[in-house]
């Protein structure tokens, strides 16, 4: 069996910190098969990307990184919806990698002033005090579920 049985009857934070985490997930899985399945990956069209001599390596490493979106949204799915004691542990995980690149985006290794910036460098800075609260929401104790 690939699924465990579920174990949201453990889980004592509050639902919407789940169902937040399932949304999380989609907004990794979309993006993903954009990467995957998008000719230029979203390099050029979304991101911005000048791809020079190197397109195919580029186009490439998105495919690559999409397809890894795609798994890493698919087990946020699935933590969501079946395992959500493990709801904490993913939003941390999100507020590091959130944070992270945001550091990257706009502050260590972040493009010239003036330059663009693709959709994730501000999407990133919104989503560091989303997962905050949703985090703080998934650890309060919401009482015994039957």
């Amino acid at each position: 069996m690939v699924l465990p049985p579920s174990t949201n009857a453990a889980y004592r934070g509050a639902p919407i910190a789940a169902w937040f985490v399932v949304l999380l997930g989609i907004g990794w899985i979309v993006p993903g098969m954009i990467h995957m399945f998008l000719p230029d990956g979203g390099a050029g069209v979304i991101a911005g990307i000048d791809f020079g001599a190197q397109a195919r390596t580029i186009i490439a490493i998105f495919a690559w990184a999409g397809a890894t979106q795609f798994a890493h949204g698919t087990l946020m799915v699935a933590i969501g919806l079946r395992y959500r004691p493990l709801v904490p542990l993913v939003l941390a995980i999100s507020l590091v990698e959130r944070g992270l690149l945001s550091i990257f985006g706009w502050v260590w290794k972040a493009p010239p002033p003036g330059a663009h910036h693709p959709p994730e460098h501000y999407g990133s800075l919104v989503l560091v005090p989303v997962i905050g609260l949703f985090l703080w929401l998934s650890l309060r104790q919401q009482g015994a579920k039957g």
